[in-house]
């Protein structure tokens, strides 16, 4: 009787983790144990670091906001109550553009979030 040999979907699933797996170290890419394991792990990094990066990017613009307010005499929290007080709606991206490419604008915005400070930040 013949002897059965991995047929074409076997061939074809690890021609398919191959390319995956393209630019890999060493046995990483070219041996299917350890490429499989390797991908998978690349896959949770790359869900985790996923979440990671929105994550980093607000804390960018916060520091951004922060620094250009306090050359403005106010400090961030100071600003983003007196916003809220004005019932002005910017996120942290946009004030963060603003500050950065329109610093006229961003004074404006700084002295009406002033005009508009709660008692207890005064």
């Amino acid at each position: 009787m013949t002897r059965a040999r991995s047929g074409k979907t076997v061939l074809r699933d690890r021609k398919r983790l191959r390319k995956l797996t393209k630019g890999y170290r060493a046995s990483r890419h070219n041996l299917q144990r350890q490429s499989r394991v390797t991908l998978i792990r690349a896959g949770v990094y790359a869900y985790r670091d996923r979440k990671v990066r929105k994550r980093e990017f607000r804390r960018l613009w916060i520091i951004r906001v922060n620094a250009a307010c306090r050359m403005r005499g106010m400090r961030y929290s100071q600003l983003i109550a007196g916003l809220v007080n004005a019932r002005v709606s910017l996120d942290r991206k946009s004030l963060s553009e603003i500050a950065i490419r329109d610093p006229e604008t961003f004074t404006k915005i700084v002295e009406l979030a002033k005009k508009h400070q709660p008692v207890g930040l005064k």
